[in-house]
């Protein structure tokens, strides 16, 4: 009889423990550990949530160590509003470096090799250097319209106020029609500078992706950055 109870006795204390765990929960869980790691690199442990990990994660750990869940910060709405901002600059800046890939993609596409490239250029400055031809061409002749119209002028003294109607309409047609060809020579000058500047910064990222043999820059042995690089045809 005395067996019997103490065995009893012996089965309850066992069950007290486990008891005592399922009430420390409302689900009847074991209760959970939460741990973080504080600003001055301390790691602090309690069996609930801690007041100075709110601005950081914070783990919930099972008795046994295993994590239950991570939970995040918690930020006042001006933080959340920089996070956000900073979520959205992040963003921006893949969308920036896959547009980047993207366009060298097509570049390598369109050149293949350094001669593929300058071949292209010469061709774009061939056809600006054909167009100012044209209007320094038509520039001559309107010189030559001038003279005419001087040596006209010369019968009254070079003052046009007293020549007719119909040579003073000519001077004045004269005056514009060069004045014309002359800025349009300009703006052709300066179109072949932009075509220059262009091919030139595409040479420069595409000698990053060319192979050596194509026109590309050879990588130093004691470094992963490429060399500078070549540069363009002379103008």
């Amino acid at each position: 009889m005395r067996k019997a109870i103490f065995i009893a006795v012996l089965t309850l204390l066992a069950a007290l423990p486990a008891a005592a765990q399922r009430a420390a929960t409302p689900d009847g869980a074991a209760a959970s550990i939460y741990s973080c790691v504080d600003d001055r690199g301390r790691t602090i442990t309690a069996d609930r949530l801690i007041a100075a990990c709110m601005d950081r994660e914070q783990l919930e750990l099972s008795p046994g160590g295993t994590v239950r869940r991570r939970i995040e910060p918690s930020y006042t709405p001006a933080e959340q509003a920089a996070r956000e901002a900073q979520a959205r600059q992040a963003e921006q800046q893949a969308l920036r470096l896959r547009e980047e890939r993207r366009q060298e993609r097509a570049l390598l596409v369109r050149y293949p090799n350094a001669a593929a490239h300058e071949r292209e250029r010469a061709d774009a400055l061939g056809q600006v250097d054909a167009v100012s031809q044209a209007a320094r061409k038509r520039l001559a002749e309107l010189a030559d319209e001038r003279k005419r119209i001087d040596e006209e002028l010369e019968f009254y003294k070079g003052d046009a106020s007293k020549a007719p109607d119909s040579i003073r309409r000519q001077l004045d047609d004269n005056a514009q029609s060069a004045a014309v060809q002359i800025r349009f020579i300009q703006e052709q000058d300066a179109e072949k500078k932009r075509i220059d500047a262009r091919f030139d910064e595409e040479r420069t990222r595409l000698s990053k992706l060319w192979a050596p043999a194509d026109g590309g820059s050879v990588a130093s042995p004691s470094a992963n950055s490429t060399s500078p690089a070549s540069p363009s045809r002379a103008r």
